[in-house]
């Protein structure tokens, strides 16, 4: 009997690995405000566009987890996935993380040495929510808020701006570097964008859903790699 009973164990695994394949990817996304989506409607935030976009691409990724909130540091955002593991909204694993933060460091005059420590420790934590897998994980520049209608009429230095923000965003992709994991700059676009029409929301800073579409043109042939079996 035993060989047959090393064959059901077979048609058994080989069943729950078909199943699995077959089921949507749960999508957990991390940030603040560009996360959230600040001012727009739920279905123009950029990790809700991505998830459309792959979805397209018969690759199944749902409607995100979100947990992001405008103004949120990395330590705020290290706190607030604390709170959700406590109240159980957090689940233990997902199939996909995505990772965008930073900007509120800068503005409140952080320096890069603390902005790379906690950083690299919320990557380490995506990375575990990720089944720990690093090449699961995906991670955003910062954008250059210095480049909005808000950030040249706030009256800070937008040279100074761009600067730090650069130090920020050098950090981080050498960390993910180090842990394999995918980094998009999305800086670039933001700047490039930042002058023209119809780019933020009334407040002049956070993205509108046509910025956020720039983005995820820019993430999502990186999302499909990770996603997409070799």
């Amino acid at each position: 009997m035993r060989p047959w009973r090393n064959v059901l164990c077979i048609v058994l695994a080989l069943f729950a690995m078909s199943a699995a394949a077959h089921e949507p990817m749960s999508y957990l996304a991390l940030g603040d405000s560009y996360t959230i989506g600040e001012g727009v409607a739920a279905e123009a935030r950029w990790p809700v566009q991505l998830a459309a976009a792959l979805r397209a691409q018969k690759i199944a990724l749902p409607v995100p987890q979100i947990i992001a909130q405008t103004g949120w540091t990395t330590d705020e955002l290290s706190a607030a996935m604390d709170a959700a593991q406590a109240n159980g909204t957090l689940k233990r694993q997902y199939g996909f993380v995505s990772l965008l933060i930073g900007v509120n460091n800068q503005y409140r005059g952080r320096d890069v040495f603390n902005y790379r420590a906690e950083f690299s420790a919320l990557l380490e934590r995506a990375i575990a929510l990720a089944h720990g897998r690093a090449d699961r994980v995906l991670v955003l520049s910062i954008p250059d808020w210095g480049a909005t209608p808000f950030g040249a009429a706030s009256g800070r230095d937008r040279a100074t701006i761009t600067s730090e923000l650069d130090d920020y965003n050098a950090a981080a992709k050498a960390i993910c570097e180090r842990r394999h994991v995918a980094f998009v700059d999305i800086t670039s676009v933001s700047r490039e964008l930042g002058s023209k029409p119809g780019m933020f929301v009334d407040d002049g800073l956070h993205p509108s859903r046509a910025m956020y579409t720039a983005w995820v043109k820019l993430a999502r042939p990186a999302a499909a790699k990770i996603l997409t079996p070799p």
